[in-house]
């Protein structure tokens, strides 16, 4: 079994509360249904937002998931580079599994398919 890292951002209409913790939900949701894991699978969730989104943690939306109370969580502000893309929350989840890489589902939602169109799912 190896460990690793599954990507995902969004983007978010504005800097509000709710707003935030939708994207979150909507986020993790998505890259937890496009590659079929668990909490349980879960090693940890490293979480940034641009400095333009304050008003609320986005790990508190995660926290009150059922079966993600124990997931390990942290937030980080994203490094904020001049003409970069504005309100993103973006993940990385840690998990434990057989998967190759190429077996991996990243997941760019909104505004944030700009970043990996490559990979983002109209």
């Amino acid at each position: 079994m190896s460990v690793r890292g599954i990507r995902g951002a969004i983007t978010v209409d504005a800097n509000e509360e709710q707003p935030i913790l939708n994207a979150t939900i909507e986020l993790l949701n998505s890259i937890v249904e496009e590659n079929g894991i668990l909490p349980d699978d879960i090693c940890s969730v490293f979480v940034t937002v641009t400095s333009d989104l304050d008003e609320t943690f986005p790990a508190r939306a995660i926290r009150q998931m059922k079966g993600w109370e124990l997931v390990p969580l942290m937030c980080a502000l994203e490094v904020p580079v001049k003409g970069s893309l504005e309100r993103c929350i973006r993940l990385m989840v840690l998990i434990n599994t057989d998967k190759t890489q190429a077996e991996i589902r990243h997941v760019y939602l909104g505004g944030a398919q700009v970043l990996r169109p490559d990979l983002s799912k109209s």
